[in-house]
């Protein structure tokens, strides 16, 4: 073999490398996580996104009699990040997810589990209810709530007192987007 034979592959296996290696890191950011069955997106349903999100869970205190005051969930206030840290979106009441290509899916909470963490949120299966705009969003036909650390209600006293007085929990958690 001549020499300028050997030096025309060298360069072909660090490109083959490095193309082999940014495949198992995408497929690994977009690998279907281990959930307990319940929470599992319906066969046949694709891993089509995955996002991270952080910010605050609010909550409004209610008081339906004089001796029933309850905190009640309002809904996320959160920004949506990819991998990288990226901002990708933001997800608000309803609950919505708002992709920054305009895209959005609503959803409505179809099956929990409780966090293995005991002062998180559930972990959650939702199924999508609506949708808006063209984009990563407008196919997404489930998502689930996973991974997440804090959020729960908070430990102030809710009474006639504070009624309607608003409280924000932080909170961040891993969100799956399924679609067909």
């Amino acid at each position: 073999m001549n020499s300028s034979n050997q030096r025309s592959k060298i360069p072909t296996f660090p490109l083959w490398l490095a193309t082999v290696a940014s495949a198992l890191v995408q497929a690994q950011s977009t690998a279907v996580p281990d959930v307990p069955s319940s929470i599992r997106a319906p066969a046949g349903q694709k891993l089509i996104w995955r996002t991270h999100a952080s910010g605050v869970q609010v909550y409004v205190c209610e008081v339906s009699s004089a001796d029933h005051a309850q905190w009640t969930l309002k809904g996320p206030e959160a920004e949506l990040r990819d991998d990288k840290g990226a901002l990708v979106g933001h997800h608000y009441a309803g609950p919505t997810w708002k992709h920054k290509d305009g895209s959005e899916v609503v959803g409505k909470p179809t099956a929990r589990v409780d966090s293995p963490d005991s002062g998180s949120v559930p972990w959650l299966l939702l199924t999508a209810v609506s949708h808006s705009g063209e984009g990563a969003l407008s196919r997404v036909a489930s998502v689930q709530r996973i991974h997440t650390q804090g959020g729960q209600p908070p430990a102030t006293p809710c009474d006639a007192a504070h009624s309607g007085a608003l409280l924000r929990s932080p909170y961040a958690a891993d969100y799956y987007f399924y679609a067909p």
